[in-house]
């Protein structure tokens, strides 16, 4: 309870400091006014000396009701203090993903899908107050998840994503760009956010990526384009064993840029390009800040007033003082 106090006007704490003074000054004064008799004995004068010893009780019970009256002065409060947020219209994002086999290539670790998947977890869970939806392809696409608040199954989507062969291989970027516009044309939020994904150059399906590209600028649907790959070569998948297992070989990273930068321009988004895990992490960091949700947070303070509890302490602490005088110290004093 102690810890949750709060004092509304706590210079008048500084008041504490001028107590030991008090104590000293009182001390001083009285040995002056009392008068001094050496005896032996105090027996005899009928005054027990347990009784003189207790006596200060009576100045500690006054420095005590003082302090109380001075820690009520500077309002002792327990403040509870609720904060609710107001989120404006949100971003609806989709971000599409490249499947193809090339994304199993090992130059980024463990490999490029993997390592997408990891930093793309981070990116959804970041995004409390948007909505999100995830879009595969590789020589087809189609929608792993429609866009929606709920995180737990854009994430449990997003790990299940894996190259299974399920879809026919190959790299349809003007397809998965068209899927993704189609699943946000008709939302009704603030902004709407494509990020592609692409390891490679558009060699499959029927949409051309520049078509795609003017379908988002219709929609007003900002698309940021990020080119997946090491430069030079990557140990990537070339042939499939008896045993349905991949065989790796040393093949040539190609990705159209020129491409990407021209979709990315187009749709007032940007083209980024990672060629290792860091870079990954660090381009959807920087889509995490350049596209941000309005957030309000109102607070309100619900303050208990502890004031009385201290002045009722140092009534009881004068009265107590009082009491002792007119009786036990009485015949004393």
């Amino acid at each position: 309870m102690l810890q949750e106090i709060t004092f509304y006007n706590p210079e008048f704490l500084w008041l504490l400091i001028l107590l030991p003074l008090l104590v000293f000054g009182n001390i001083k004064i009285n040995k002056k006014k009392s008068s001094q008799l050496k005896i032996s004995s105090i027996k005899s004068l009928g005054v027990k000396s347990f009784k003189i010893k207790i006596y200060p009780i009576l100045d500690i019970l006054r420095y005590l009701a003082i302090s109380m009256l001075i820690i009520a002065l500077s309002r002792p409060q327990i403040v509870d203090v609720s904060t609710q947020t107001k989120t404006s219209k949100g971003i609806d994002i989709v971000i599409a993903v490249d499947v193809s086999s090339s994304m199993l290539a090992q130059d980024l670790s463990p490999n490029r899908l993997d390592a997408l998947k990891e930093v793309a977890k981070e990116f959804i869970n970041d995004r409390v107050s948007d909505r999100i939806g995830l879009v595969v392809y590789a020589g087809e696409s189609y929608t792993k998840t429609p866009v929606t608040s709920d995180k737990s199954i854009i994430i449990k989507s997003l790990e299940e994503i894996k190259f299974d062969g399920v879809i026919e291989d190959g790299t349809a970027i003007g397809m998965g760009l068209a899927t993704a516009v189609n699943r946000l044309k008709d939302s009704k939020a603030k902004s709407k956010v494509i990020i592609l994904l692409t390891d490679g150059v558009n060699n499959s399906g029927f949409i051309d990526p520049n078509t795609a590209a003017d379908l988002a600028l219709s929609y007003e649907i900002k698309t940021y384009t990020i080119g997946l790959g090491s430069n030079g070569n990557a140990l990537a998948p070339i042939a499939i064993n008896p045993n349905g297992t991949f065989r790796f070989g040393l093949t040539k990273v190609e990705i159209d840029e020129k491409l990407l930068e021209s979709i990315a321009k187009k749709t007032g988004g940007l083209y980024f390009r990672a060629t290792d895990n860091k870079r990954l992490k660090d381009i959807y960091q920087e889509i995490n800040k350049m596209e941000k949700t309005e957030v309000e947070e109102f607070k309100y303070t619900n303050a208990q007033e502890r004031y009385r509890v201290f002045v009722l302490i140092s009534f009881v602490l004068v009265f107590i003082e009082w009491l002792l005088k007119s009786t036990y110290f009485k015949s004393f004093i």
